[in-house]
């Protein structure tokens, strides 16, 4: 049931002022979108651009029951879209009357350095530091600021907003963020552990900490975000203690097709192989992980759920055990970081759904407390659930996580006190 915000900007005649905030998510060629009300902390509509620059491109949202899908040639991010808001406008969708109905645009941005440690107010001077910033992430943040630049133009004069990934692991001391390399790489080149997928961390610390009763109460939280990508972070009394991915989203656990955590030295012992580096990055991103485990059948942790047992792929079970070893790994380090746990948090796609992958991930980890509760568990997937036993003393939760929900929020917080005065 959604209620009304009681922080939500009130005009003079005692009515709230509308806020329709449109939340952006923008790759190199696709963006997903929402539409939410704030007041009302309802979903208008949501969907999914693909294929922008490519001879036919591709729109699909949905509203309620009603549905829409087009395809058509986008040239551009501004194209898609200046087409995707003429379509909210639509009489077939009717979630907007007119483009002056949106309130503010919210972004997600990659990459925020250490120039921000908060979502901030897009300016020039925003812009710029985002550009900068793209050699740090070369794959995100240049799709991230297309977005930004195309809102520019098709809905000029319209607050934005950029919440980072990295936003939320800025709570970091140095003793988890430096490496042990020379100092003048941190100081020249900014060399240090970041983290990413901070929305979602952020999202699902919250709901675990509201679910276990510890709001405004110390506590020790760790919240594992496994999909495609995959993260573990730990969090004490709100503030992230360390995270697992690093300078780049390829260090930590075993992903769908990224490597995670390996010893250092194999890529120069692949380029004394005769291995380009170009190759060598290939490996490492997009042949490894689970793809690689499974000696290139997928990198979709179905397929492994799905062949666990058939002597015919023995290959699947390995990649399965071998992602929630190291997954199982990371729980006991950030446990002995926090000193000690109370929560640990499931999200993401395979987090949410994959019931062996939760039963592996906590199986032996009863000497820190964590007792499963196998009914709870196979029954837990796709909704907030409890999954261990009432005398368990850590609890383990399944939240799906909301990223797009926190956008918003952070995008209604910046930009409501100037549309309040």
């Amino acid at each position: 049931m959604f209620r009304r915000r009681p922080d939500a900007p009130e005009a003079e005649n005692g009515f709230f002022l509308p806020m329709k905030i449109l939340v952006l998510n923008c790759g190199s060629s696709s963006i997903k979108f929402q539409l939410r009300d704030a007041v009302d902390e309802r979903l208008l509509c949501k969907g999914l651009i693909e294929r922008i620059g490519e001879p036919q491109g591709a729109i699909a949202v949905s509203a309620d029951s009603r549905k829409l899908e087009r395809r058509e040639e986008l040239a551009n991010h501004a194209a898609a879209l200046d087409h995707m808001i003429h379509l909210l406008t639509s009489p077939e969708l009717g979630v907007l009357e007119k483009l002056t109905d949106v309130t503010a645009v919210g972004h997600r941005v990659v990459h925020g350095g250490e120039d921000y440690s908060d979502s901030v107010l897009i300016d020039d001077k925003a812009i710029e530091t985002i550009d900068r910033l793209s050699s740090l992430a070369p794959l995100h943040n240049p799709p991230n600021l297309k977005g930004i630049l195309a809102c520019r133009e098709v809905l000029p004069g319209v607050p934005q907003v950029a919440v980072f990934d990295t936003a939320f692991h800025q709570t970091m001391e140095p003793v988890a963020y430096i490496y042990p390399l020379p100092r003048e790489l941190y100081e020249k080149y900014k060399i240090r552990r970041y983290g990413f997928h901070g929305t979602s961390h952020r999202y699902v610390h919250r709901r675990a900490r509201a679910l276990a009763g510890l709001e405004g109460k110390p506590s020790r939280i760790v919240t594992a975000h496994l999909g495609n990508g995959c993260s573990i972070t730990a969090i004490k009394d709100g503030r992230v203690v360390d995270t697992s991915m690093g300078f780049t989203p390829l260090e930590g656990l075993v992903m769908g097709t990224r490597s995670g955590d390996i010893d250092s030295s194999l890529p120069l012992y692949l380029l004394e192989q005769g291995l380009s580096q170009k190759e060598i990055g290939a490996i490492l991103q997009k042949k490894s992980g689970l793809l690689g485990l499974s000696n290139g059948k997928s990198n979709d942790m179905r397929h492994m759920l799905e062949h666990y047992d058939d002597p015919a792929e023995p290959l699947a079970r390995l990649a399965l055990d071998v992602y929630c070893y190291r997954l199982k790994k990371y729980v006991g380090a950030y446990a002995a970081a926090l000193g000690g746990m109370d929560v640990l948090a499931f999200t993401g796609g395979v987090g949410e759904n994959a019931v062996l992958v939760r039963s592996k991930t906590c199986e032996g980890l009863e000497f820190l407390g964590l007792e499963l509760d196998p009914k709870r568990n196979s029954e837990g997937s796709r909704k907030e659930a409890l999954i261990t036993t009432d005398s368990s003393r850590v609890r383990a939760f399944v939240i799906p996580t909301d990223e797009e929900l926190v956008i918003a929020e952070e995008t209604v917080r910046l930009v409501q006190p100037a549309r309040s005065n």
